[in-house]
């Protein structure tokens, strides 16, 4: 899976999984801050990585990245999702938790680790609220 890949399916995770919006995420192999939203309405994602300016959403399981032009399914229970990214033809895992998500890269044989930043939240906190 490619880094950009990697940290949207995160996000599109959380999002499913959480029901809360995603605001950014912190990649912690990046070491950086990216700008990415994502949420869930029912069985549809919608997500964007302002990165790239690409549109990441869909019916799921099925997800369509309009940057790479390639689907990738996401499937969960639990806290935990995995799917397939056809753009790299590789697996993946996810594990998420109330603002981390664990994702691991069977194409790369690695974990991965994003902070999330969830919408709303962090303005309040940010205000002493």
């Amino acid at each position: 899976m490619q880094a950009h890949t990697r940290a949207i399916v995160a996000a599109a995770a959380h999002a499913v999984i959480t029901g809360r919006k995603v605001a950014g995420l912190y990649d912690h192999a990046a070491g950086r801050h990216l700008k990415i939203a994502a949420e869930c309405r029912g069985d549809r994602v919608q997500a964007f990585d302002g990165e790239r300016g690409a549109k990441f959403g869909g019916t799921l399981p099925e997800l369509f990245d309009e940057g790479d032009k390639a689907f990738v399914s996401l499937e969960f229970e639990g806290r935990a999702a995995r799917g397939y990214d056809r753009g790299s033809a590789g697996f993946y895992v996810a594990n998420v938790s109330d603002r981390l998500v664990q994702l691991f890269d069977h194409s790369q044989n690695a974990w991965f680790a994003f902070d999330v930043r969830i919408a709303g939240e962090d303005a309040l906190a940010d205000q002493g609220v």
